[in-house]
């Protein structure tokens, strides 16, 4: 309560009937014994009372220049002591403050059973998703490995899965084939048919004397750009620019996904049909790849198709049922991995390679290849890529550590969250992996299986170290077709966003429409044009609210100091003579004639009342036949006009975050022009930053701030004393004047 109503209630009513000077107490009532359409008027006395005003002292600004505060900053940061560096590696390394107070008997058994199920899982899709990415099998599960293990010790989530994520490994896969095409790899053989890089140089495995081949320089490719992100991303961390995350929002990532969910469909379908096309990139690569695709649809193998059919008939139904009822499964069916170990022993003891020439996965070598640092040589060619890629990988991560996060009752650290997603790219493109991040399919599984921590990580990686270092090579017969076919059938959360556009377009067509930009550049387009014309277009939308912003004219409640727009709300009080005008947007050069327009359109227009008085002032005169004796008397008749009913506007600032120059500019424009036709011009409820700007841009002077009102209710008292007196004294020492 303001401490204008504060001291209203605090005036007793023998007081009041004495006839206590005070206005408000008068005010409040005069409320109390009103109708519900109309205000009483306020009784008025010929000598001048002063005013009561809520009064409000600003805090005094401390003088401190910038030499003094860059000083105080590099001591505060720079100074080292026990404490410090204990708090700075215990934030850095977030398990070692949960990891000492783990609950063994609470959460072990969900942690390994989630950790258990999540690796199963995880085998078929890494193996499936380095397709995706241009690189071998055996890639994909060393990603999965050591994004397991390094967010295990980084992370401050409890639940997110790290790993591969459909999206980035084809951002991956486009620039790894653009990079072959570049070094002169010809895609249907696995040497180099020109033998030389962008750069000139040979193609030499710097482990061996003998030259990289296909698969070498694409893993080479996809380690250089995973480096390069996760710099990016650490970097982010370290001058906390997590802000970057905000220019995303819900609607454009869930479009860009569901734009490259169409991209990975389609560089799937030829896995699916067994034909061996080369993959298109750039603008326009959908459309591209299904012309090839239908071009040589003729040559279709026939096995890999119904490889696939039966395949999409197994884990379709499947699927459908683990999400149908997960509530009461204590863990989804593996179907995935059922459905590989099947499609494996098929196409082993069937022959479907050597007798219908199936393409199959190859062989995948157990352990661990030796550490190799990137190529610097290629970081010119892929930097740019990495923008994209990083922002992706950590905008996703952050936002599903922060939806857990609020769903269970912890939080999170922004800044950690990308230091953690920076260093499992930085870390693993030394040992041949490719980009990772936070995937909200796998997320959702851990979490229903029992997930307590991120222990169930390392459960997780010791199932891929298993499958690394014995059950690999056993992948050799697996057909290409499966995997696409996991690929494609994982898509269907994204493609499934299509249901939600009708509640999406009646909670925000804005926003809907935001949707449907980002997906369809992202799918016709490109990935990365589709990302930055969706960040462009929101920006866009946000400045377009701003431009044309809602306005309307208020009312009070009834027994409250509450307005609301009479346009929306029923049975609210107007006073006549007073129009109060509220601008739902700030005031700046880009909608400041929408301003202008709205308040005159919605008040009246002062410009337009000067035009038709003087063009009355003048049609009079004309009219009449002036005596020579009676000049000056005739003339000052003919210039009179009879007084507007309004007499007061009072515009409402609370939803005016801040002003620029062109909008004082405006604002003094507004009070000019209304003044010249005898209306006065209140501000209400002017933020902090408001005020300053109003007051060093010359709008009022420094001892007429309090002219500037704390509420809208005061503003509006303050106007019908204005007009029942002929001059009311204020704090300030200033008169106005009804003339």
């Amino acid at each position: 309560m303001s401490s204008e109503s504060k001291e209203q209630h605090d005036v007793s009513p023998r007081d009041s009937a004495e006839g206590n000077d005070s206005y408000p107490s008068g005010i409040h009532l005069e409320l109390q014994r009103e109708s519900s359409t109309d205000f009483k008027q306020f009784e008025t006395n010929d000598q001048c009372r002063p005013y009561h005003r809520i009064l409000i002292e600003r805090q005094e600004k401390s003088d401190t220049n910038f030499k003094e505060f860059v000083i105080k900053k590099l001591q505060k940061n720079c100074q080292c002591s026990p404490a410090k560096a204990k708090n700075m590696i215990l934030g850095f390394l977030p398990v070692l403050q949960w990891l000492p107070k783990y609950d063994l008997k609470k959460n072990i058994l969900g942690d390994v059973m989630s950790g258990l199920i999540v690796g199963i899982l995880l085998v078929p899709q890494s193996i499936a998703y380095s397709l995706l990415a241009g690189q071998e099998p055996v890639y994909g599960l060393y990603t999965s490995f050591f994004a397991s293990i390094i967010y295990f010790l980084l992370g401050t989530s409890r639940h997110i899965s790290v790993g591969i994520f459909g999206v980035l490994c084809l951002m991956i896969g486009e620039t790894v084939d653009r990079e072959l095409q570049k070094a002169g790899y010809d895609n249907a053989h696995s040497a180099p048919s020109l033998g030389m890089v962008s750069n000139g140089s040979t193609l030499l495995n710097h482990t061996s004397d003998r030259i990289c081949d296909k698969s070498c320089y694409a893993i080479m490719v996809g380690s250089t750009v995973t480096f390069i992100a996760g710099v990016y991303q650490v970097a982010m961390g370290f001058f906390q620019v997590g802000f970057v995350s905000v220019y995303l929002s819900d609607a454009l990532l869930s479009g860009f996904v569901t734009g490259a969910s169409f991209t990975i469909l389609t560089s799937q379908a030829k896995y699916l049909l067994g034909l061996n096309l080369p993959r298109t990139n750039g603008v326009g690569s959908l459309i591209t790849t299904w012309i090839h695709v239908f071009r040589n649809i003729h040559k279709t193998n026939l096995c890999d198709l119904i490889t696939s059919l039966l395949c999409l008939l197994v884990l379709l139904p499947t699927k459908e049922l683990n999400e149908h009822f997960k509530s009461k499964l204590k863990a989804p069916i593996p179907i995935e991995l059922v459905v590989v170990v099947a499609a494996t022993l098929a196409s082993h003891f069937g022959k479907l390679h050597e007798n219908y020439n199936s393409s199959i996965a190859g062989h995948i070598p157990t352990g661990f290849m030796p550490p190799k640092v990137p190529e610097w040589n290629l970081i010119p060619s892929v930097a740019v890529d990495a923008i994209a890629i990083s922002i992706i990988g950590f905008a996703i991560t952050v936002s599903l550590s922060e939806m857990f996060a609020k769903k269970h009752g912890y939080t999170v650290k922004a800044n950690q969250e990308m230091y953690a997603i920076g260093f499992c790219n930085i870390i693993p493109s030394f040992f041949h992996c490719f980009t990772t991040s936070a995937a909200l399919a796998k997320t959702l599984v851990k979490e229903s299986t029992g997930c307590h921590t991120q222990l169930s990580g390392v459960v997780t990686a010791l199932v891929l170290l298993l499958v690394l270092l014995v059950i690999a090579p056993l992948f050799y017969s697996l057909q290409k077709s499966v995997l696409g076919v996991i690929t494609i059938v994982n898509l269907r959360g994204a493609l499934r966003k299509f249901r939600d556009l009708p509640k999406m377009w009646s909670i925000s067509r804005m926003d809907t429409v935001i949707w449907f930009v980002t997906m369809l550049s992202s799918a016709l387009l490109s990935t990365e044009i589709g990302l930055l014309v969706g960040v462009c277009f929101s920006m866009f939308c946000v400045i377009l609210r701003t431009q044309k912003p809602k306005s309307s004219l208020l009312g009070l409640v009834e027994e409250s100091e509450v307005f609301e727009s009479v346009s929306a709300y029923k049975n609210l009080q107007t006073k006549p003579g007073i129009k109060i005008f509220r601008f739902v947007a700030p005031l700046y050069y880009i909608n400041k004639e929408c301003f202008k327009s709205a308040l005159y359109k919605q008040t009246v227009n002062p410009i337009l009342i000067k035009v038709a008085w003087k063009k009355a002032a003048k049609r009079k005169i004309k009219e009449k036949v002036v005596t020579l004796g009676g000049i000056q008397d005739e003339m000052s008749v003919q210039l009179s006009h009879d007084p507007l009913e309004l007499h007061t506007i009072v515009i409402d600032c609370s939803a005016i975050q801040f002003l620029d120059t062109a909008g004082i500019h405006t604002l003094k424009e507004v009070l000019r022009d209304y003044e010249a036709i005898g209306i006065q011009v209140l501000l209400a409820q002017c933020n902090p930053s408001v005020r300053d700007s109003l007051i060093n841009g010359e709008y009022c002077k420094k001892e007429e701030e309090n002219l500037l009102f704390y509420s809208v209710y005061e503003a509006m008292a303050f106007a019908e004393v204005s007009k029942n007196q002929k001059g009311v004294c204020v704090p300030n020492g200033l008169s106005l004047s009804s003339d």
